[in-house]
């Protein structure tokens, strides 16, 4: 079978398209993003309609590298599981959430599935993304905090969001006093959660989102804010430490 390479001008040690239709062997060698790795046509094609069945298709326009091989311009790092189950149906055992991703990409459904049913998997997609899409404004709501955070991190060490999560509609009359009173006293938003149907907690929403703002890189901790009163619950302090 051939591929129809990438028209462009090759230059010395870079990635350039082979010069005419090559021959495509039963075996061939990988660079992907700077990884290598060897492996058959047949494995690449195994699962018709997959990005890599694609990819490797006739009629595919094929990029190589200066020393020849087919290049992906994707990280490679967890590729080597990918293979492993084209070729033999191995599950990886180690580092799911990345190999869930790269299956994603390359669309081979069979692997998603399965890694779906695992439990890390199946408590991030199926339990806490579920539970976190019940929450009215999550991801804005996250947006806002770092953004005020960030506006306090001039010349500071730290910034501090004041946060207001209610459970339910009862615990929205109960603070919604206190919450016109703290920004009246000081004079910045309060980043409001809830309330929402599920049966997840307060202490479970703010472990979420400290653990989806420290996924983005930044250094986060809370403990409840010292206010005096019945609402006393519903208020806590996001700590973000730059240095």
């Amino acid at each position: 079978m051939s591929l129809t390479p990438v028209p462009r001008s090759p230059r010395p040690g870079l990635a350039a398209p082979h010069a005419g239709p090559p021959t495509m062997s039963p075996v061939v060698e990988l660079n992907v993003g700077g990884e290598f790795y060897t492996t058959t046509v047949g494995t690449l094609r195994k699962l018709p309609g997959s990005k890599l069945a694609e990819m490797f298709s006739s009629s595919a326009k094929a990029c190589m590298d200066s020393e020849g091989r087919f290049f992906i311009d994707r990280s490679g790092t967890y590729f080597g599981p990918i293979l492993d189950f084209l070729r033999s149906g191995q599950l990886p055992t180690q580092h799911i959430p990345e190999v869930y991703r790269e299956a994603q990409f390359y669309e081979i459904k069979p692997l998603v599935k399965l890694l779906e049913d695992t439990p890390k998997i199946f408590g991030e997609q199926v339990a806490r993304k579920q539970f976190l899409l019940r929450v009215p404004g999550y991801s804005e709501n996250l947006e806002l905090m770092v953004r005020l955070a960030r506006a306090e991190a001039m010349a500071a060490r730290s910034s501090t969001v004041l946060v207001c999560v209610i459970r339910n509609e009862e615990d929205a009359v109960h603070c919604m006093d206190a919450l016109r009173t703290l920004e009246e006293a000081n004079k910045k938003s309060v980043v409001k959660f809830g309330p929402w149907k599920a049966a997840p907690d307060i202490s479970d929403l703010l472990d979420c989102v400290k653990m989806d703002i420290e996924a983005q890189g930044y250094q986060v901790s809370y403990k409840r804010y010292p206010y005096r009163g019945k609402a006393a619950n519903y208020f806590y302090t996001f700590l973000f430490t730059w240095w």
